[in-house]
């Protein structure tokens, strides 16, 4: 019984397959689109079919011309329907570019016709079914139709060719020198030429977008990872106001003379609040740091601040960079915020001078204006060549990170004269 059951459902399939046969073929070699001309000059698609239309035009008619002669009789006048059937078959040739698989039919169509033509005409000894011409029509035909659509779809169309050659060629009158072992040959090196070229365009074009799409996730990526390493430096800064807070509220009852129950109440809420949340922030800090062993060095160390910047231009002229500093307004202490983006944004920019400045000269200039601090970066031109990176950069998206969570501004570009320049700006006031 099991095998009886194997035996029907294969039964079943090969009767479904049959039936869809019919509306497959008509697809494959009728209605189903092909594939657009690639776009002239698109990345990773060359545009062929101009260079391919050009030849085409120049070749049609010497290949018309050629077949002539194999549809008179030696020695007759040429008559009209021979130079008719010839121009009808270049112009399919032509037509080929814009539509491969109707031009393939009419091509297939009036080479069965010439056939039959010159088989009345020629003479015992000349190549028969295909002649020269007919072979190099037909190559050129598939060679169209193969570049444009699925392997399956030109295989059946080379079948349908071969066979149809063959066919025509059956009812003879004479001897002949039979060609249709040569033309197969060559009409399927067609088909194997265009098939590889249309993967060879496929695959590039999936390259391209598989690239692209690379690069998007990789920015995507570097982005979260800039932000997830501000958010680990701004922990610090957080959680030194709460713990603020929280010692506050714990001093604040003894610092007035017979404080009310209210007010102790809510400061010993306050303190429970800040406690709690400092405890979440070492959560998060926990999950942030969780994957970056090189944090625990540094987890204890105090955020960089301003007043740190002549550390900074020390150790980055001890690497062998001439720097220049200057202060302009009145210095004043920051938010700790903006302290912090400022000092990372003036040393991220220094560091970008070490690795593609070599042997330039450096400038910082920090100025404290009555709403914003701004912080410019500038370099001459580098002495000599860069060394090769050796990975992908984070500088400038971590600087325009720090600047735009302030609410600031960054601005970088090259310099007459070769340098370059950053310029970020940086609010006093909270943006919100």
């Amino acid at each position: 019984m099991p095998r009886l059951k194997g035996m029907t459902g294969a039964g079943d399939r090969v009767g479904r397959a049959s039936r869809r046969a019919p509306r497959a073929l008509y697809e494959d070699l009728w209605s189903a689109p092909v594939d657009p001309l690639p776009p002239q000059g698109a990345q990773g698609t060359p545009a062929w079919h101009p260079v391919l239309g050009m030849l085409l035009v120049l070749a049609a008619p010497l290949i018309a011309v050629w077949h002539v002669p194999d549809l008179v009789a030696h020695g007759a006048a040429v008559p009209a329907y021979a130079v008719l059937l010839v121009t009808l078959q270049a112009m399919s040739l032509l037509a080929g570019l814009w539509r491969p698989l109707h031009a393939w039919w009419a091509s297939l169509v009036l080479m069965v016709v010439s056939v039959r033509i010159a088989e009345s005409v020629s003479v015992p000894g000349d190549p028969f079914p295909w002649t020269g011409a007919d072979t190099v029509l037909q190559s050129l035909a598939l060679l169209l139709l193969s570049l444009r659509v699925r392997p399956r779809r030109s295989a059946l169309a080379l079948a349908v060719t071969l066979t149809a050659g063959a066919v025509s060629g059956l009812p003879v009158t004479q001897g002949r020198a039979w060609s249709m072992g040569t033309g197969a040959a060559v009409v399927t090196t067609a088909v194997v030429i265009g098939s590889a070229l249309r993967a060879l365009r496929v695959t590039r074009t999936q390259l391209v977008a598989q690239s692209g799409l690379t690069a998007e996730e990789r920015s995507r990526r570097t982005l979260l990872e800039e932000r997830t390493r501000i958010a680990r430096e701004l922990h610090d800064v957080v959680a030194h106001h709460m713990s603020v807070i929280s010692i506050q509220a714990q001093v604040a009852p003894h610092l007035v003379e017979n404080p009310s129950d209210e007010l102790r109440e809510n400061l010993a809420g306050i303190r429970e609040n800040a406690v709690e949340a400092l405890a979440e922030l070492r959560r998060v800090l926990g999950v942030l740091r969780s994957e970056d062993a090189g944090a625990d060095g540094v987890r204890h160390a105090p955020q960089p601040t301003l007043d740190r910047l002549d550390e900074l231009t020390g150790k980055v002229r001890t690497a062998g960079i001439h720097v220049d500093t200057e202060t302009t307004g009145n210095p004043r202490p920051l938010a700790p915020g903006v302290e912090l983006s400022a000092f990372r944004i003036v040393q991220e920019a220094l560091s970008n001078v070490l690795r593609h400045a070599p042997g330039a000269r450096a400038r910082v200039e920090v100025g404290y204006h009555g709403a914003a601090v701004t912080v410019r970066v500038t370099n001459t031109a580098p002495a000599g060549p860069a060394a090769p990176s050796t990975g992908i950069g984070h500088g400038l998206l971590g600087m325009r990170e720090r600047a735009s969570m302030l609410g600031g501004d960054l601005s970088h570009g090259q310099l007459p004269g070769g340098g370059w320049e950053v310029v970020a700006t940086l609010p006093l006031e909270d943006p919100a």
